[in-house]
């Protein structure tokens, strides 16, 4: 079974969140957790969403508000769109260097930066000549 599979039933649900069911309503109300609903109306909740209702209640216990509780949940659902979406352009950069492979060729310069070629280029060195004399003593 996945963890967003909606299979409790308000009570169930309920039950294993610690909370009575007319809590779980009100939370639907505000948008604060947001269980599916059967043909016939009736709410299901996942695990997930359990795991939801007990983080309200343990943010309520600290003494947050239930708009600040919203918000929390809001920022924390927008991290967790921004972390998957990072996996994907992870993995689509990965899927890019293993096709592309020699595409991005560094070179280091004469004070030491860093420098992007392209391949089966070389960086242009100076062909200056350098006397060195030593210092005269005073």
């Amino acid at each position: 079974m996945d963890e967003n599979t909606r299979v409790f039933v308000i009570s169930m649900a309920a039950e294993l969140a610690g909370m009575h069911p007319q809590t779980l309503r009100q939370y639907d109300r505000l948008g604060l957790v947001s269980p599916g609903r059967t043909p016939g109306k009736s709410r299901r909740y996942s695990m997930r969403d359990v795991a939801r209702l007990r983080e309200v209640a343990q943010l309520g216990a600290q003494g947050v508000s239930l708009e600040g509780i919203r918000r929390i949940l809001e920022l924390e659902d927008h991290v967790r769109g921004l972390e998957s979406r990072l996996r994907e352009l992870e993995s689509a950069l990965a899927d890019e260097m293993l096709n592309r492979p020699g595409r991005r060729v560094f070179a280091a310069g004469s004070a030491g930066e860093v420098t992007s070629m392209r391949a089966g280029t070389r960086q242009r060195r100076s062909n200056q000549v350098v006397i060195w004399r030593p210092l005269e003593p005073r």
